[in-house]
Parts: C-alpha cells; structure tokens; sequence
C-alpha cells in the first residue's frame, strides 16, 4: 500500500535553526512583525495589542525534534552527497542517474538516490521504474529498487497518474522531504544520492536543515560551458558556503558534443568565459572533469537503463569515471577502489 499524501505538519526552514511548525494565527502579521517563529516571537514591542501575541509567545520554539530521528534513520548510510547547480537545463537529474549507476557498478556497494524535486520527479523515468510505488513496511517506507543495490525514492511513486503535477507550497513540499528522510528504511547503504531542483530555497534549505545533525560529506555542483549557467552556479556556491556545506568539486556537464560514430567532439555551448575549469579555479573549488554530451544519453534515460553499463568504452563515460574517481578522492576515499581503471 502507497504512503498517503496527506499534507504534513509544516516546517519552517532557515539555515542555521530549523524551527517547529508554525503555529496558527487568528490575524494577519502586522508589518513590523519579528516572524511567528522568531525567539522574540510575543515579546516585541511591535506585538503589543497585536491579536497573535499570546498565541506567538506560547508557540514552541527550538531545533526540530525530528532531526535526531532522522540521523537515526541515516545511521547506516556512509557518504551523504547533495547534487546542486542553481541553474535547471543542466542535466543535473542525469549525472545523478549516471553517478548512481557507476557507484552502483560494484555489486558490493550500496546504493541510494532521493529525489527531492518534488514538483519535477524525473528520477523514476530515468532509472526506469516509473511505475513502481512505495510499500509501507514494518521498518518504514521501502525504497524502489532498481537492482540489488540501488534503491530510489521519489514522490512520482505516490502519484496518480504520470502525468499529475504536485502543486504544493513550501511548507508540504518541506514535510515531504522530512518524511523521506525519517520514514525511509534506507538501512546500510554506501552513498545517498540526493537529486535536487534548481534554486537555493525551500527544498535546499530543508535538506541542508535535516541532514546537519547526521552530516553531509559535501555537494556536488553541475554546470554546462555557458556563462549564463557559470552565473546560477556562483550562487550555489555561495549557498553552500552560508549554510556551511562542503563543495566536493564542479563538473562540467555537455562540454561537448561525441559522435557515436566517429568520436569526433564539436563544442555547441562554447565556454565564453572559460566554462567550469575557470569557475572552479576562481571560486577555489576542485575541478571534477568535463563530462561530453552523448545522445545515447538521453536515449538511456528515456528508456530506463543505465548508460554506464551499456556504452562503458564512450568518451562520456570514461569521462565519468574520472568524475567518480575525482570525488572519491575528495571524499578520502580510494579512487582506484571505488572506480578501477580498465
């Protein structure tokens, strides 16, 4: 049986002290009003007469009470890693199906990705179980499993119909990030992949708020050549450094174009001002690798199966095994372990 969709408790998110729901008001906020949530919620001199003040001074304030919970849950799971870019358009959702399948490749590690697009869940056509759905168990909600050792989790499961958009505010959307990390049995896993939508707002805060207590090992940033991208991306960085995040390398993404046939390699989106490997030198950030565009690519994703474990001799995927062997360095991990050169 699916998991409900009912609204959960909202939460209220910002970076450096996740709060509990907030609580219900009987008037609008007046316009020099602290914020319902604030520690001087009742108390300052702009509630005095305000219809809210007894109702703002009693509500709870404080961390979470779920995030102990949730690093709980994540106990098992080794490496944490969010996969950001600022910009959509970037293959961001792609790299992390390429990223999983190559973490994956080692039948012997285990494997997660979170898809915490909520209203763009593109995860489950990529990694070709969209129409699986969520079993409730004893332990939680299980992960679909698209092999032995990699399990996904998406909001697309608990939709309708494929087609349904989810149109949510922040505060569902926040809760049901809330709930994939605390009702999820995840279990022992090797890395969790966590797939989010373009921004730096309610999801990236959300994840970056429940994940603190059980750590993240670092984000992943995605960009493509363009400096209309390059832009997007500066303020992820930026993001990470406010909330504290560790910036585990840039990769370039569709740094060129491969052709099936003859490998040749043309530049469609030209670097005008030096694409990723300039990015990440002037932000002081390590440099992954550039990964080409490979229309078997999209192929791969429109029909579920893993691009890695059919075209592995392409120049696009011994270029993500240079991505992978990159980050399992940065990570103090062996590369060579993690991805054996052939």
């Amino acid at each position: 049986m699916a998991p409900s969709l009912e609204e959960p408790e909202p939460v209220q998110d910002v970076l450096n002290n996740p709060l509990k729901a907030r609580p219900q008001l009987v008037a609008p906020e007046p316009e020099h009003c602290p914020g319902p949530e604030s520690e001087r919620a009742g108390q300052a001199d702009s509630c005095a007469g305000c219809p809210n003040q007894a109702i703002c001074a009693s509500a709870p304030k404080g961390p979470d009470p779920d995030v102990p919970a949730i690093a709980a849950r994540l106990a098992g799971v080794r490496h944490k890693l969010l996969v950001l870019s600022g910009k959509g358009g970037v293959g961001k959702s792609t790299f992390t199906c390429l990223l999983a399948h190559a973490f994956a490749s080692d039948e012997a590690r285990t494997v997660g990705v979170m898809d915490a697009d909520i209203c763009g869940p593109s995860i489950p056509k990529m990694m070709g179980v969209e129409a699986e759905t969520v079993h409730v168990s004893a332990g939680g909600w299980e992960p679909v499993w698209v092999a032995d050792n990699l399990g996904v989790m998406s909001v697309q499961f608990m939709l309708p119909g494929r087609d349904d958009a989810v149109i949510w505010r922040g505060p569902k959307k926040n809760g049901l990030i809330k709930q994939f990390l605390k009702e999820v049995e995840w279990g022992a896993m090797d890395f969790l992949l966590v797939d989010t939508p373009p921004g730096t707002s309610d999801e990236h805060l959300s994840v970056n708020s429940f994940l603190k207590e059980s750590g993240i090992d670092g984000a992943v940033m995605v960009t493509t050549p363009q400096e209309v991208s390059l832009l997007d991306v500066r303020k992820e960085i930026d993001f990470c450094r406010k909330a504290g995040i560790r910036v585990l390398g840039l990769v370039e993404n569709m740094s060129g174009f491969v052709c099936p046939k003859c490998t040749h390699e043309s530049q469609i989106f030209r670097a005008t001002t030096g694409g990723g490997a300039a990015l990440a030198k002037e932000m002081g950030i390590p440099f992954l690798g550039e990964v080409p565009l490979d229309p078997r690519i999209g192929m791969a994703c429109d029909y579920g199966e893993s691009f890695f474990d059919h075209y592995p001799d392409s120049p696009a995927c011994e270029a993500l095994k240079g991505v992978v062997r990159g980050l399992a360095r940065e990570l103090g991990l062996d590369a060579e372990q993690v991805m054996p050169d052939d």
